[in-house]
């Protein structure tokens, strides 16, 4: 079987998947706050999380536009549990390309089948390196281990039988990028406050206290941090595309099946939407472009930031013209446009948000102009 006809069936397995598990859940999910452990499991079993990896680490070796459109059918029908699988997936891309082989063999094929979920706390550390906020892990290093104090205020797919991976600033200098345990000594978990959405993502606050985080659990030590995070960093923003792309595909349904009572009066909103799948289908064809250079460790990061950008704006687009054309209903809570509403919000503002993926556009833009001027 040829990788087309592989990820085409894995996909349609998926699909299959989220239709008798997702579906049913995903109101429950956004208005109870339920965390689809047992979907995530599931997915996990069938190489969901896995189309990054090779085989012979326990993935399916199908590539990052697989795993894109993996979590496009999922957000389809819930963008939060599409947010989880993100995060999985994120947490196995740091895992395939750490130089630690220990690590790598420990927890990569855990996190791949998902056995083992985990989640990613490097929304901080992204900001922090942007120029937006102070890093809020410090840590010291001991031997080969490292003692790490502070918080993170909202770190998902988390949990006491989880792992978070996450980066610290390291005394003498330099960053360190570790897996934490969440029932490790010195490590506790605090729940957050209320949010407008995804609150079955499992979203919580983590505090560690003199943690101690062995050898094996280095993902990248300070001499190795740069290099690690360049090679890791196009794959984390460039899969987030596949929450938006599937809140978007979620909208265009709901805007289809307004059109079929209220298409007379539907036509004259801004956001039409054959315009919006047209524009959809022209950003899904860049991000595959983009996810066979990233497997390569060839893509250009301004290339991915504006892509990642631009499907922020047109999910934001999207789910507003869902709402509009469902009318009165979509301001139902029960109706799936409102609930798509705060999905697209929380699309444009999980790190990288909109505002920072802008203000790293334009730094790298205006560095190009002054190296091409020079």
């Amino acid at each position: 079987m040829n990788d087309i006809a592989q990820a085409t069936g894995l996909l349609d397995t998926v699909t299959a998947l989220v239709k008798s598990d997702l579906a049913p859940l995903a109101s429950v999910i956004d208005q109870q706050g339920v965390y689809p452990a047992d979907f995530l499991h599931k997915l996990g079993a069938l190489g969901g999380f896995g189309a990054t990896a090779p085989v012979n680490l326990g993935g399916t070796g199908l590539g990052l536009a697989a795993q894109n459109d993996i979590i496009t059918q999922v957000g389809q029908e819930c963008g939060s549990t599409a947010f989880l699988v993100w995060c999985q997936t994120a947490c196995l891309g740091y895992l395939l390309h750490t130089p630690n082989q220990t690590a790598r063999t420990r927890y990569l094929r855990a996190v791949a089948s998902g056995e083992k979920l985990s989640g990613t706390g490097m929304s901080n550390a992204v900001k922090h390196l942007a120029g937006i906020e102070r890093i809020h892990l410090n840590a010291t290093r001991d031997g080969n281990d490292y003692i790490v104090t502070g918080s993170l205020p909202w770190v998902s797919n988390v949990g006491k039988d989880h792992l978070a991976m996450v980066a610290a600033a390291v005394e003498d200098g330099g960053y360190v990028m570790l897996v934490v345990h969440g029932n490790a000594e010195g490590v506790s978990l605090h729940p957050c406050p209320e949010f407008a959405g995804l609150e079955g993502t499992q979203t919580l606050n983590i505090r560690l206290k003199n943690a101690r985080i062995n050898a094996g659990d280095v993902l990248a030590h300070p001499d190795q941090f740069d290099h690690y995070l360049s090679r890791i960093k196009p794959g984390f923003v460039l899969s987030q595309t596949g929450m938006g792309f599937g809140v978007i595909q979620g909208s265009l349904k709901t805007i289809r099946e307004s059109n079929a009572a209220t298409a007379h009066v539907n036509q004259y909103l801004d956001d039409q939407g054959e315009d919006l799948s047209q524009a959809l289908h022209q950003l899904q064809e860049r991000a595959h472009a983009l996810a066979t250079q990233a497997d390569a460790g060839q893509v250009a990061v301004l290339d991915v930031l504006k892509l990642r950008a631009s499907t922020s704006e047109l999910t934001l687009r999207a789910a507003n013209s869902a709402v509009l054309h469902a009318g009165a209903k979509g301001f139902l809570m029960r109706h799936p446009a409102q609930r798509r509403l705060r999905e697209a919000v929380f699309v444009a503002i999980v790190t990288p948000a909109l505002k920072h993926l802008r203000k790293e556009i334009a730094a790298l833009e205006a560095d190009r102009l002054q190296t091409e001027a020079a």
